[in-house]
C-alpha cells in the first residue's frame, strides 16, 4: 500500500497500512501496545512481544522527518503511542 510524503509515495506494508489507518481514527488518544496487538493483529492474547514497537519505529522512519524525535507518533512512557496529525 502508498500514501505520500512530500508530493512521493511511501510505501506501507499491510499491517503497517492498518497501524496508521487506526492511529488516523484515533488522533491524540493515547493507544495502548495490548489495544493495537488486538485491533490490528487481532490478537486475543497478549504474547511479550516487541511486534508494535517495530511497527512503530518503521512508520516513524518512513512518516517522520526526524524519526529519533518523532511528532507525529510520540511514545507516551509506561502507556503506549499516541498519532499527532
Amino acid at each position: 500500500m502508498a500514501i505520500h510524503r512530500n508530493g512521493r509515495p511511501v510505501i506501507l506494508t499491510c499491517k503497517e497500512f492498518k497501524t496508521l489507518t487506526y492511529f488516523i481514527k484515533n488522533p491524540r488518544r493515547v493507544i495502548s501496545r495490548d489495544e493495537l496487538l488486538n485491533e490490528v493483529w487481532g490478537y486475543e492474547n497478549y504474547p511479550r512481544t516487541r511486534t508494535v514497537d517495530n511497527h512503530i519505529l518503521r512508520l516513524r522512519q518512513k512518516l517522520e522527518t526526524e524519526p529519533a524525535h518523532p511528532k507525529h507518533f510520540p511514545t507516551v512512557h509506561s502507556a503506549g503511542y499516541k498519532f499527532l496529525p
